[in-house]
């Protein structure tokens, strides 16, 4: 069997509010293995977004642990998961996240720079040809279209040629055929470089062609598909 390269174990989130306890996440089980697709579904509030910040240490759960290439997430500081994030996680957001004061080139430099990588520029411009944005490199944010600026931010995430991706609802903010159109490089860019995708979304056809797909209901986990690879 292939070693997990996230494991998730007895994962629950609750908060307090006026009314009382909110049951947030309960119990939830899962693993996946290097270079797996994996959608995560559910009505918008069951707890997708929220697992996914668990998932890479960016929020904390009230029971459960996650292991992320091999390390207890939750028996690590934050400024040790932050490292560990830094080494091993992408992201893909609806909201692009780019900088606004830099370049098209220089958002997909800095995650290189943070990791003192000697040829940063060259490999932020072959990730950004990679996407076809080698013409805008110069360019800011501002400047460029959502679909571009979601290019750019795949390009940023997949840069750093993380072990896994994590991506929410990175085709919520683009119309239809341009959001299929950076499904499918998303997807295309994970097969390239063996990477485990986990992806949140609302659209039950785009979760239909990741090879797993779990669901989120009353903050229950559920595999309501598996597709062998």
């Amino acid at each position: 069997m292939p070693e997990s390269i996230i494991a998730v174990r007895g994962i629950s989130k609750s908060v307090q509010d006026a009314s009382g306890r909110l049951d947030i996440l309960r119990d939830i089980d899962f693993s996946l293995n290097a270079g797996e697709t994996a959608a995560i579904v559910g009505a918008s509030g069951s707890g997708k977004s929220t697992l996914l910040a668990i998932l890479a240490g960016l929020d904390t759960p009230s029971a459960g642990q996650v292991v992320l290439a091999g390390q207890s997430l939750f028996d690590l500081s934050e400024d040790e998961r932050a490292a560990l994030r830094a080494q091993h996680v992408g992201f893909v957001f609806q909201s692009f996240q780019l900088m606004p004061n830099l370049t098209a080139l220089e958002n997909v430099m800095l995650p290189l720079e943070l990791t003192d990588l000697s040829d940063a520029r060259k490999t932020a411009t072959a990730m950004l040809q990679r996407v076809g944005l080698g013409e805008r490199l110069k360019h800011l944010p501002k400047v460029l279209s959502g679909g571009e600026q979601q290019r750019v931010a795949l390009a940023r995430a997949f840069v750093v040629q993380p072990d896994v991706l994590l991506a929410d609802e990175p085709t919520g903010s683009l119309d239809h055929a341009t959001g299929e159109a950076i499904m499918d490089l998303m997807f295309a860019l994970n097969r390239e470089q063996g990477t485990t995708l986990v992806l949140v979304t609302h659209d039950r056809q785009l979760a239909a062609k990741c090879e797993r797909v779990l669901s989120i209901q009353a903050g229950r986990l559920s595999e309501s598909a598996h597709k062998p690879v």
